[in-house]
């Protein structure tokens, strides 16, 4: 007897890096169930829409998807075929379930950010239902992040999102900072740190794999206060120091962090290090103290210039990124003036931008001297220009040097390898596929404003 068609899953993500790793965890948890990866939503007998409550457009975007999968539903039911079941699953599920199953129909799943761990029993009591559709939607959204790590089976080796060369590993969830304009903390709940010997056997798995970097992740990932061997509680400065101990693990990064959270030993780590690589995201929102206060930060713009300073000291080649919010409410022109006054101090190799939008339910959403929509957007583009001018200028000066790329996969054109230099620049080349996996010195021969192009200095090592 032929086996069985394999049931066929595609996940849509929107948002972080952390949203990706929950995909791909997602898709892990879901393989026992029989599922493979579907090419599109028309191929799929379930479709996950992994979503992002960050940005008022991502939200906006999930609603005129979940309108484009229902037509696809509808038409499948019109042909007699088995039916397609919908998930929503992250934050915006979390944060406005309700309001969701009133405004989409046809949800089947509706699964929080610290739930995924629960979606492979959900799932298959929704096979076990056959063609027959749900009175109700599935729902789950508790948020105790401890019980999700520790109910999620181990990472596969076998699955391609596990046997990347670049691979992200979550460390730590949620965050207790509650700026005034972020829906984190009450969309995956409060900080939690996974136990140091839980993540060095997530990485081993994944070096096993293929993969030679590793970037840890977490909402406030340098808030990171997990249990660590001798019973003590270990920083991120000291658990990057035990991971770079593993041989296979070549490179070493993080994200995402916040300015309060920027301990010594973390900086030192930067010094001394030699796995991890010299670029960081360190947000700021603003050069404003008002706006800053306003945020709820728990920072100056003196504070964060000067321990940006301390972190250049430590490691001078340092790469620095950020992201910044403009039009806040209340935020004069001399405020904005700050922010442009703040990066052309520090100096930024990219930064991510961005015109304020209120989230539903974060205190700054009722605040009052909204800034017209027409100042955001001229304020933005002002902001933008100075941004894409300094990063143009950091990948200007890597022309005619030499540096080791980590290459991590295909480009867009056949021939062509795209992987990663040690400051986070994409790097093309015209290569063979037996470079993937290797890290390779690249003479840099052109710079552009997003990436760098270049050759290989030797031949490849048989």
């Amino acid at each position: 007897m032929p086996d069985a068609e394999p049931r066929r899953l595609y996940i849509e993500t929107y948002g972080c890096q952390m949203n990706a790793y929950d995909s791909e965890r997602m898709a892990e948890s879901l393989a026992p169930l029989g599922f493979a990866a579907a090419g599109s939503p028309q191929e799929a007998d379930l479709v996950l829409v992994n979503t992002c409550h960050i940005r008022e457009k991502a939200t906006e975007k999930l609603y005129s998807e979940l309108g484009r999968l229902r037509q696809i539903k509808q038409e499948r039911q019109r042909q007699g075929r088995p039916p397609l079941r919908i998930g929503v699953t992250g934050c915006v599920a979390q944060a406005e379930g309700e309001e969701l199953l009133a405004r989409a129909k046809g949800v089947d799943l509706l699964v929080g950010p610290q739930d995924y761990h629960r979606l492979g029993d959900m799932t298959r009591r929704l096979l076990d239902a056959g063609d027959t559709e749900a009175a109700e939607p599935l729902v789950a959204m508790d948020l105790p992040a401890q019980e999700k790590f520790r109910a999620l089976p181990p990472r596969s080796l076998t699955r391609p999102s596990a046997a990347r060369t670049s691979a992200f590993l979550s460390i730590q969830e949620g965050c207790d900072k509650f700026c005034t304009f972020c829906v984190v903390p009450y969309t995956r709940g409060k900080e939690f740190s996974r136990p140091v010997a839980d993540i060095e056997a997530e990485a081993r798995r994944l070096a096993a794999a293929g993969a030679r970097e590793i970037i840890l992740l977490g909402q406030n990932v340098n808030a990171y206060h997990g249990a660590g061997p001798d019973g003590r509680e270990w920083r991120l400065g000291r658990l990057l120091q035990r991971l770079a101990e593993n041989a296979d693990i070549q490179r070493l990064r993080y994200t995402t962090s916040h300015p309060r959270d920027m301990d010594e030993e973390l900086i030192l780590a930067h010094r001394d290090n030699e796995k991890l690589m010299p670029y960081l995201h360190l947000p700021v929102q603003s050069g404003s103290d008002t706006v800053l206060k306003a945020m709820n930060r728990g920072h100056s713009a003196v504070d964060y210039v000067r321990l940006i300073e301390r972190i250049r000291a430590a490691r001078p080649d340092i790469a620095l990124s950020s992201d910044f919010i403009v039009g806040f409410p209340g935020e004069s022109e001399a405020d904005f003036q700050a922010t442009l006054d703040l990066v052309a101090e520090v100096g930024y190799a990219r930064a991510y931008s961005f015109a304020y939008s209120p989230r539903p339910g974060t205190p700054a959403a009722s605040a009052d001297k909204a800034i017209p929509a027409e100042e955001k957007r001229h304020r933005l583009a002002r902001l933008q220009a100075l941004l894409r001018r300094q990063q143009l200028a950091f990948n200007a000066a890597c022309e005619g040097r030499n540096m080791p790329v980590l290459l991590e996969r295909h480009g867009r054109f056949a021939g062509q390898l795209m992987g990663r230099s040690p400051w986070f620049q994409p790097v093309y080349m015209r290569a063979d596929a037996g470079w993937l996996g290797r890290i390779a010195d690249i003479a840099i021969r052109k710079a552009g404003e997003n990436s760098l192009e270049g050759a290989p200095l030797a031949a490849r090592p048989a």
